[in-house]
């Protein structure tokens, strides 16, 4: 694996056998922290918008799990 830092971006090379799917999490994990270091929301904010979507989620999903 390669990093390598330019004036616009950073370069990251991964061998190409490389699982996409896992590599592709990690990018979302890393896209998140940096749209959450720029939110001001406060962090009760934060846990009610979490279980918020956490119902939500369920309400749409229960039926594949309760057969």
């Amino acid at each position: 694996m390669q990093i390598e830092r330019t004036n616009e971006e950073i370069l990251i090379r991964v061998p190409s056998e490389t699982d996409l799917v896992g590599l592709q999490r990690i990018l979302d994990y890393i896209r998140f922290r940096g749209i959450a270091s720029k939110s001001k929301a406060s962090q009760i904010q934060i846990d009610k918008l979490d279980m918020v979507s956490k119902s939500s989620w369920w309400d749409q999903n229960k039926e594949k799990f309760l057969k």
